[in-house]
Parts: C-alpha cells; structure tokens; sequence
C-alpha cells in the first residue's frame, strides 16, 4: 500500500509518501519521498492555491498512491486564518479528486496517538519518531514534512489494525 500524506498550510503545505510492506510477515513502513510545497506572501491566494494544485497534481501522477491521507479541520480562534487553510484543503482533496485517488482524513489527536502513543505530543515528539519509525537518518524537514510523514503513518497504522481485527473476526465466526 502507498499512502500520500498531506499537511496542510497557508504559507507551506508538507507532503509525504509512505509505503506499507507486509511480504516477510512483520509489517515495515518504507519512505519514498516527502518535501514542502512554500507559498509567497507575495502572491494572491488565487496565485498561492494554483500552486497548490498543480504541484500536488505532479506529485500524486509521479507517486501514484493508493490512498491520500489529511490532517481534519480542526477549530481555530481565528476564522481568518481558519478560512484559507480550509482553502488550500480543498484544493489539495480536489488534486486527489481529480486523479481518482481516495481520501482519508484523521483528526491531530488521533495522528500523535498513532505515531508517538500520545494526543497531545509536541511537534518535536512527533518529527522524531517519524524519524525513528522510518529509519530516518534524521528529522525530516521541514516540520511540515514530518506532519504529512506522521499523517502518512497513522493511516498505515489504522489500516494494520482494521485489517488484523478483521481476521480476528473471522477466526471467531468460525
């Protein structure tokens, strides 16, 4: 399974790409690639979200996944703010869209959880076991990068799970 990570941002918008190998039994996460897309200020929104698309567009047809994977929306004190990231969001589940790629979407608590064992882990926490679970030489950058990793990462993971308690399902009905 190839998974896309996307990490959002209004300024730079973090992607990753994680495949799942489950040939030899034991479950291993392989990174193919991950970078950041950087926005100018200097540009209108209109300027800064073709960016996104099309950049994303060639990433998707160059890695050809089989999931692409978003951090939710999440609450924000500034609507503003709020309001553009949701933006690029659509944009970046419309590259997707367009290439017939599925979209899953989990909340922030749920991809610490997944990738440090905690909710409420910092950015470093996160960026460091992405790294370890990777076998990364070192933390990916930019911090965006990591997120779209770890994004990556916990699909990966939920995935393992849905599928091992499936076949504990079956056993049982047996």
């Amino acid at each position: 399974m190839r998974v896309f990570g996307i990490d959002c941002g209004t300024e730079v918008t973090g992607f990753g790409v994680v495949d799942s190998n489950d040939d030899e039994g034991v479950p291993r996460l392989i990174p193919k690639a991950f970078g950041a897309i950087r926005l100018s200020k200097l540009k209108s929104l209109p300027e800064r979200l073709d960016q996104v698309f099309c950049e994303l567009a060639a990433e998707l047809e160059r890695w050809r996944p089989d999931t692409v994977v978003i951090e939710e929306v999440f609450y924000s004190v500034n609507a503003k703010s709020a309001l553009k990231l949701g933006q690029v969001r659509g944009v970046a589940l419309l590259a997707a869209a367009r290439q017939s790629i599925p979209v899953a979407e989990y909340a922030p608590l749920k991809i610490k959880s997944s990738v440090v064992g905690y909710g409420m882990a910092s950015k470093e926490q996160v960026q460091f076991m992405v790294a370890r679970l990777l076998n990364l030489d070192g933390v990916p950058e930019p911090a965006d990068a990591a997120d779209a990793l770890a994004i990556a990462i916990c699909h990966v993971h939920t995935a393992q799970t849905l599928q091992a308690q499936g076949q504990l399902a079956q056993r049982a009905s047996r």
